[in-house]
């Protein structure tokens, strides 16, 4: 498998804590009984653990279901919570659906506009054109994320915050692809992530540096951030991974980047009418992307799943609809004939190796089946 963006295999130390905590951690965490003060325990001691890894405190982070419920509750709640002073939500073309959805209906409820700001070829945010936007009169809220899921490109992010230090507009940043493979970002004042692409379970994480002003945009509940909670188990397995993840980071840094790079070179040079996308430098250290002409990018997928490779295509938040990507259309790259790898921190140079040896003949194949 060589696509496990916002899906990774469960790191083997989150699997023993996962099965260890259905045992121990099974009970309602806000019971007072015995077993109900054991989960707190294990809750709280799993956010004690993120929060130490995101470079923030415990009580700065809260625990959802899911990565995108965290991108919208994000959204929603710093754009609710700053309804007095504007509408307005600055949004780089780039960002994940999930941001762009939830920019829409924060900016639609109160009466304001997205904002849209470019990026140019690699798919960098042109952040002179972001920070006079968010310095606009009746802005609530931009948002940047730390690094593209779909072309590995890296975000100024911490320019861009101390950009806006001292105009009272919060920086919301999607750390969802990058949380666990490269440090967390220095600027920001809501960071989301997603567990699923580290190594631990399907769990959204988000961290609200104090300060920031936001509001539910939804109905009440005992917990006020993630109403009804998530499972005790889940937190712990998610904590424990992020851990692993961050102990193996340097290594799995090298060793990925070297594969990419060989990737990278070897699509350029062995695949006619090819655009290899994203910043070649500065970027994720597991992600690359290339589109071939004349051929639809599912079609790869199919020819290469049928060789025994895994990969991906379209956008990675998106990949279920098989549309052209929105990210490298505004990148004004290639959108025809995407192909998508996210390589997981185990993934073998063989197996990438052999990705590049069969990639050729199956896109020639693909290509000769259409006539092209």
């Amino acid at each position: 498998m060589l696509d496990v963006a916002g899906h990774a295999p469960l790191r083997p130390g989150a699997r023993t804590a996962l099965l260890e905590a259905f045992d121990q951690g099974w009970a309602d965490p806000r019971r007072l009984y015995a077993e109900g003060r054991r989960a707190r325990l294990l809750l709280d001691g799993a956010r004690e653990a993120l929060a130490a890894e995101l470079g923030a405190r415990p009580d700065e982070v809260d625990l959802l279901p899911s990565h995108t419920l965290a991108l919208h509750n994000a959204v929603l709640g710093v754009a609710r919570g700053r309804r007095r002073v504007g509408a307005d939500v600055v949004v780089p073309t780039v960002e994940r659906a999930a941001i762009q959805h939830a920019a829409e209906l924060a900016a639609a409820r109160g009466g304001g506009r997205v904002q849209p700001v470019g990026v140019d070829r690699l798919g960098r945010v042109d952040a002179d054109e972001l920070v006079t936007l968010a310095r606009t009169a009746g802005t609530a809220l931009t948002v940047l994320q730390h690094a593209n899921g779909e072309v590995g490109t890296c975000q100024p992010v911490e320019a861009v915050h101390a950009a806006l230090r001292g105009t009272g507009v919060p920086l919301v940043v999607d750390v969802g692809a990058s949380t666990g493979h490269l440090a967390p970002p220095a600027g920001g004042d809501v960071l989301v992530a997603d567990a699923g692409d580290w190594g631990g379970p399907p769990l959204g994480v988000t961290v609200t540096r104090t300060g920031v002003r936001r509001s539910p945009d939804w109905p009440e509940d005992d917990d006020r951030w993630s109403p009804g909670g998530v499972p005790v188990p889940l937190a712990l397995a998610a904590a424990v991974a992020l851990q692993e993840a961050a102990a193996d980071r340097d290594r799995a840094d090298a060793h990925r980047r070297a594969l990419v790079d060989e990737v990278r070179r070897r699509v350029a040079a062995t695949v006619p009418d090819v655009q290899v996308v994203g910043d070649p430098v500065d970027r994720l250290p597991h992600v690359v992307t290339f589109s071939c002409l004349y051929v639809e990018g599912e079609a790869i997928v199919d020819a290469l799943d049928r060789a025994g490779l895994g990969v991906g295509s379209g956008s990675a938040c998106t990949s279920s609809s098989l549309e052209p990507s929105h990210v490298l259309a505004a990148m004004g790259a290639l959108t025809q004939g995407n192909v998508r790898l996210s390589l997981p921190a185990d993934v073998t140079t063989d197996a990438v190796r052999r990705f590049c040896d069969v990639l050729p003949g199956a896109v020639a194949a693909v290509r000769a089946s259409l006539g092209a």
